[in-house]
């Protein structure tokens, strides 16, 4: 009866063994996860010899970019509405950059379009940027390997 009356002492020790096995399965879901996270799209810059902009180092700059097949991806960065890159149809980019604009009038704007897509579509996709309240607009490429035959002599 003795036995009976002696009360347990309360463990001080925490048992992190589950914790462990959380941490290792959160870890293999992330591990599987990120490569399957494309960030960016490919897109074949044309060349150019122009001297960089010059850019606000506190803020990403807002990139529309055109695929070859007319497709177009923006890029807003991961902190402005909630929106990453992605591909968008015009009114949902109308839509998207105007109330961007309207939070930061300052925004710089570059349109990336790959050598191979027609100048129809650049241009169609500044026209969407027009409309939702853009001023200035950059283009992006990518810098000349070399002067020798860009023109001239």
């Amino acid at each position: 009866m003795a036995a009976r009356n002696k009360r347990r002492r309360p463990m001080s020790e925490i048992n992190v063994v589950p914790y462990i096995d959380v941490m290792l399965v959160l870890l293999v879901i992330f591990m599987i996860t990120a490569p399957l996270l494309n960030l960016g799209v490919e897109v074949e810059l044309p060349e150019a010899d122009a001297e960089p902009l010059e850019t606000q180092q506190s803020e990403e700059p807002l990139v529309l970019t055109v695929l070859k097949n007319g497709d177009l991806y923006l890029n807003a960065g991961g902190d402005l509405d909630g929106t990453t890159s992605g591909l968008i149809d015009g009114e949902t980019l109308v839509m998207t950059v105007s109330a961007i604009v309207r939070r930061n009038p300052e925004i710089q704007v570059l349109v990336g379009g790959d050598q191979a897509v027609g100048y129809g579509e650049v241009y169609n996709a500044m026209v969407l940027l027009q409309r939702a309240g853009v001023t200035k607009v950059g283009l992006m490429s990518d810098p000349a390997e070399s002067l020798e035959g860009a023109g001239g002599g």
